[in-house]
């Protein structure tokens, strides 16, 4: 694609833009020691999914660019070259497949690392406090791409959008799990999403707010569950 050729035109040397640009998004994601992964291909990815994903309902609105910069945190004197990017790659929502695919490809061997990345979208996708019918096709079409299972995707959907959702699909398990076993869940999704455990790793203050976004939800959902089934 022609924004992809400008893309990789800017140069990967130390301190450029693209530079700059990749070291945010891989020390957000915690890639910066990770090889086998090109860089460049890697950066393009996410900035192309998340730029067409602010697209795909027809306006790409400022709050989604906004609330890319703040995850990503990128440096002051880069801000400029970086919203020149992502709006070029907004122009079109065209093409986001193989994206998509890229990502996959590349954090195949890590699954912790691209529920990350799909978390990140789907913040973008609901910092206008709504989810379009075309922003959740083009989620669910990179949540096929990566491999996850319906149930999955509406597990992980749950815990940001505000709409009717089953508890269980929030907390991600089965109705007929037993009560043992559904705690150890809970708890499990609460030491994983707690905004201490973000703050600890040192991750933007818009990723602390999404674990604290994402653990109102399963707080929610276990109030639920818990009252339904009277533990």
């Amino acid at each position: 694609m022609p924004w992809l050729t400008i893309f990789k035109a800017i140069g990967s040397a130390e301190g450029s833009t693209l530079d700059r640009l990749s070291k945010a998004i891989r020390s957000t994601l915690g890639l910066e020691h990770r090889k086998g992964v090109d860089r460049a291909a890697f950066t393009a990815a996410v900035v192309a999914l998340s730029a067409k994903l602010s697209i795909i309902d027809g306006v790409s609105l400022h709050i989604e660019e906004e609330t890319f910069e703040r995850m990503f945190s990128f440096e002051p004197d880069e801000t400029a070259n970086i919203r020149w990017l992502f709006r070029l790659a907004a122009k079109d929502p065209a093409g986001y497949e193989s994206y998509a695919r890229e990502l996959a490809a590349s954090l195949g061997d890590r699954p912790d690392l691209m529920r990350d990345v799909f978390e990140a979208l789907l913040h973008v996708a609901s910092a206008d406090g709504i989810l379009h019918e075309s922003e959740d096709r083009f989620l669910g079409i990179v949540a096929q791409i990566f491999a996850y299972s319906p149930e999955k995707y509406r597990a992980i959907r749950a815990r940001f959008v505000l709409d009717p959702a089953d508890p269980y699909e929030v907390l991600g398990v089965p109705r007929d799990m037993a009560n043992d076993a559904l705690k150890a869940r809970y708890r499990e999704l609460v030491r994983r999403n707690h905004p201490d455990a973000a703050a600890g790793k040192g991750l933007p203050k818009e990723l602390q707010d999404m674990a604290t976004r994402k653990l109102a939800a399963i707080n929610a959902a276990w109030e639920t569950i818990t009252r339904e089934r009277s533990l």
